[in-house]
């Protein structure tokens, strides 16, 4: 008897399944439908080149060698990156939680409401410890952060002035990270020695690293009061752990704060995922990049938890956007927020007093045997200074099992965190030939000056003492995820965001400590089963979209977008071109391209599209005479945005090419392509890849994701580069780490090791067909807005609500709340046609999810069709109130046209199936009123007494 495949584990459908679903869509194979849906001009039929499929268990047994290829040293290197504990509490029931992982971003807020209020808890923390009152639901990295801190002042300041002033003692990946950025945009990055230099005389912004890259802790109030003086908006990029014991950047007048929350208890990963943070003072709120959570209400007045200011989100702005960025870290704020509820002010305090403790006797054990310290203010890093001895020093400890860092020649940097113990001390003196020096008999002194210690109190919040034992922490986590909706409870069609299958064997390696126990700056000879996973995993990329080169820096979609552009932009460059400017881009396209086409420099121009939705390629040939030789590139998804694979997407890049521009095509719909076709091949020069859709890295609530950089030989040396890995590169890195998120690799490669080259080809095909399953099932029902010559559509189809609610006044939002009390997470709402659902079912779902969901929205139509005919009034029916909560249906008092039993147990529900039953925990939110009165922190619980 053969095996199981893990293939037919991943895809829902069996054989007798996709025999009748073909049945339905009008096709006898799987075959015929493929060749009737995408264009023969495209089409790739060769098999792919890579490893033919393993078992479970043969992956794992490789993912093991290649773990333990990494040498595991203590790391004492800093820079942004420490050792830390993850209470295991947190490890288990959030990190490795599918109810966690699995989950989508929270557009859907009512089945959202326990990691909403994890994100509270985040933003409470970031607030508190940084004394800005309003903070980000995270960003993406330190970095990114710092640079998006950057582009905030930009606007925020009436300085005209085009230079931004950096302290020297920043993290060197910060600042390469920032002038990246600020090139494309005409900032002058001005790196200034803030203990020795003045300020000049007119800059619009400055970033203070507080500590600084070189442990120094300063006191920076004077030169705020400077900065200010001039006009210029105040960045303080400062250790979260830090500000339990330090003066908070609040408290010196900062405008803003930025940095990591790593070190609450998330892994280091070879550089991420970790949550970036960003917060500041009133006035600036709604110049803040990213997701923001507030507190509204519901229907019914009870509070409740949504994203906040969403009109700010970027991808909604397009080309008028401040930022790309239309994502986070959220997983990961989730579990440093979770790891500040679990110690409490208390613990954080003590975890912050031990780790200076260890930091100053480490100093006084040097000044013990005469090596000299660089600064005597300091928390937790030591720079020692051994005139000519520093690289000998690095490489005696690394034989005693500790890393630490080679500042120059004659320096030496000693980061102490929460590990930290006195045996690593001993080991780290040894080295520097100070054997004797016994740790713990030294007399310290504190190294925190009196005027810079903290005295404001932080996480006053009851949810930051209430949970101190394990019993409680884990019911209150238990809690919160019983209120959310998941992949672990059922199908999450979004369209443009392929929710499928993240396999366990996939994730498990993530928590391996031979994985997420790993600086990013590690030395190469130490990193090597990272180093072999990642080139395997660049190559088979490539492979399968058939490309040359690729970059896994870019550690969100948006950043691979941005990477891809600042590619194209320094290609016309390289070449002279420097008048290449324009950015061609379809009315469809996803808002993020037009915004990521700003930030490399570009002047965005719009393309129509025609009445089928594919890109009018009359109106392209206008807009190529128009620009003529500015023309530097379009922008183009495939399939399109609209789900259809366009027949003209090679006479495109032809059009384009011929006029001397590039081609971008976005990689958010390659779950449509893989095996079939490869963008490097039918024309496309550059793509971003969204390993957090079609390559299986999970949502985890709206982050972490990793999006590549994919591009032909001849923009292979413009891929992005790193301070640490390569100098004088012609483009600098998009992200802080050399890698990007390299602890979440692991899932993408053992994706595409489990499937192989069939297996994907198979994955492919069958996500197609559960669209056009969909979509031949719901056309009698709701009319399918686009498809292809031979009616088909691709992974993913609109439903066109329009004619319906102008028909019946029931909205695309009543309709997805509705699906709600039926069990489902709402497809795509309104995008990218207002008024419409865009649904992608993706290959794992098997044919009786797929039909739950169909006869939902076949029931729901008959629900309206009820409105229509006046059975049930227009503001009072199943629809208008959805969703219902328990406490709604359960109440002693129902006024309602419509009985209890239609609004709680509609669907297969009525039928006596109601053991799975989801129950929302609150009524429909008003978002409205939420953005009136701004909530963005843990309200005191008198608000939900009331």
């Amino acid at each position: 008897m053969a095996m199981t495949t893990f293939a037919s584990r991943h895809i829902g459908p069996s054989a007798d399944e996709q025999a009748r679903m073909l049945k339905t869509v009008g096709y006898e194979s799987v075959d015929d439908l493929m060749t009737a849906a995408i264009p023969g001009s495209i089409r790739w039929h060769k098999p792919l080149n890579l490893p033919l499929a393993a078992s479970e268990a043969e992956v794992l047994a490789e993912l093991r060698a290649l773990a333990s290829a990494n040498r595991m040293l203590v790391s004492m290197i800093g820079l942004g990156y420490y050792g830390t504990h993850t209470p295991p509490v947190i490890l288990r029931n959030v990190l490795e939680d599918p109810s966690w992982y699995t989950a989508y971003t929270p557009y859907q807020p009512e089945i959202s409401q326990g990691r909403l209020e994890a994100l509270l808890n985040f933003q409470t923390v970031v607030a508190d410890l940084t004394g800005l009152p309003v903070a980000g639901a995270s960003l993406l990295d330190e970095a990114t952060a710092a640079a998006e801190a950057m582009t905030l002042a930009r606007r925020s300041s009436k300085v005209k002035s085009d230079v931004y002033v950096v302290d020297a003692d920043v993290l060197p990946q910060t600042l390469a990270v920032i002038e990246t950025r600020a090139e494309p945009l005409g900032i002058e990055v001005r790196v200034v020695d803030v203990t020795v230099e003045e300020l000049p005389g007119e800059f619009f912004g400055l970033h203070l690293q507080y500590p600084g890259a070189s442990g120094a802790v300063r006191d920076h109030e004077g030169l705020v009061r400077a900065a200010h003086d001039r006009g210029a908006i105040v960045t303080v990029a400062a250790d979260l752990l830090a500000l339990c014991v330090l003066r908070e950047p609040g408290a010196i007048g900062a405008d803003v704060a930025v940095g990591s929350a790593q070190r609450f208890g998330v892994p280091m990963g070879f550089g991420g995922p970790h949550a970036g943070y960003i917060s500041v003072r009133q006035g600036l709120e709604r110049t803040l990049p990213g997701r923001l959570v507030g507190v509204s209400k519901d229907a019914g007045g009870a509070p409740a938890y949504r994203l906040a200011l969403q009109t700010r989100e970027q991808h909604i702005r397009r080309e008028k956007a401040t930022s790309n960025i239309c994502t986070a870290q959220v997983l990961l704020a989730v579990v440093a927020s979770m790891y500040a509820v679990y110690h409490g002010p208390e613990g954080l305090s003590e975890i912050a007093t031990r780790t200076h403790d260890m930091a100053a006797r480490l100093a006084a054990g040097l000044r013990a045997g005469s090596v000299t310290t660089e600064h005597r203010a300091f928390f937790d890093t030591v720079t020692a200074v051994v005139p000519g001895q520093a690289e000998q020093i690095v490489a005696t400890a690394a034989t005693r099992g500790v890393n630490l860092r080679l500042v120059d020649a004659d320096r030496v940097g000693i980061a102490c965190d929460e590990t930290t113990t006195f045996s690593h001390l001993r080991d780290v003196l040894a080295a520097f030939g100070l054997s004797h020096v016994d740790v713990t008999a030294l007399d310290t002194t504190d190294a925190v000056p009196a005027g810079l210690r903290r005295t404001s109190d932080y996480l006053t919040h009851p949810v930051f003492s209430g949970h101190r034992s394990e019993t409680a922490m884990l019911r209150y986590l238990r809690r919160l995820s019983d209120k959310d909706y998941a992949l672990d409870r059922g199908m999450i069609p979004l369209g443009s965001c392929t929710m499928k299958l993240n396999a366990t064997a996939e994730m498990e390696p993530i928590t391996w400590p031979e994985f997420a126990n790993v600086h990013p700056f590690a030395p190469a000879a130490q990193t090597q089963g990272y180093r072999r996973l990642i080139s395997d995993l660049e190559r088979w990329l490539a492979e399968v979209t058939g490309y040359d080169a690729v970059s896994l820096q870019p550690n969100a979609g948006s950043q691979g977008e941005l990477a891809g552009l600042l590619a194209i932009r320094a290609y016309h460059q390289g070449r002279g071109d420097t008048q290449r400017d324009v950015c061609l881009i379809p009315s469809s396209a996803h808002g993020t391209n037009a915004a990521s086409a700003v930030m490399a420099g570009m002047r965005v121009a719009v393309v129509a599209c025609d009445d089928q939705g594919n890109v009018d390629l009359g109106d392209l040939d206008r807009k190529i005479e128009q620009h003529a030789d500015r023309l530097a590139a379009i922008m183009v998804t495939y399939p399109s945005t609209h789900g259809v694979y366009e027949e003209g997407i090679s006479a495109l890049c032809d059009k384009v090419h011929t006029a001397g521009g590039q081609v971008y095509v976005d990689g958010a719909n390659l779950n449509a392509l893989l095996g079939y076709a490869k963008p490097g091949q039918f024309g496309a020069d550059v793509s971003h890849l969204n390993l957090h859709k079609t390559f299986c890295i999970p949502h985890g609530g709206g982050g972490p994701g990793v999006g590549p950089v994919a591009v032909r030989q001849h923009l292979a040396k413009y891929l992005p580069s790193h301070p640490f890995l390569a100098a004088d590169a012609p483009v600098g890195p998009v992200s802080a780490a050399p890698w990007g998120s390299a602890g979440i690799l692991p899932i993408p490669w053992a994706y595409l090791r489990l499937m192989g080259p069939d297996g994907l080809t198979r994955a492919t095909a069958t996500a197609v067909l559960a669209a056009n399953y969909v979509a031949a099932r719901l056309r009698e029902h709701y009319p399918v807005l686009y498809s292809g010559s031979e009616h088909l559509v691709a992974h993913e189809c609109i439903l066109d609500l329009r004619g319906i609610t102008k028909a019946t006044g029931v909205t695309v939002a009543d309709v997805a709340k509705r699906l709600i009390d039926y069990g489902f997470h709402a497809p795509t709402m309104s995008f990218p046609v207002s008024g419409t659902l865009m649904v992608e079912p993706t290959e794992s779902e098997d044919l009786a999810e797929l039909d739950r969901f169909c006869d939902a929205m076949i029931a729901i139509r008959e629900e309206i069709d009820r409105v229509a005919a006046g059975a049930w009034p227009a503001d009072d029916n199943p629809l208008v109130n959805a969703p219902h909560p328990a406490a709604v249906v359960t109440a002693d008092a129902w006024e309602h046209a419509y009985p209890r039993s239609v609004a709680a147990y509609p669907g297969r529900y009525a039928d006596g199936d109601r053991s799975a039953k989801y129950w929302p925990p609150v009524r429909r939110i008003d978002d409205s009123y939420g953005d009136r009165n701004l909530v963005c922190a843990c309200p005191p619980a008198s608000a939900y007494e009331e």
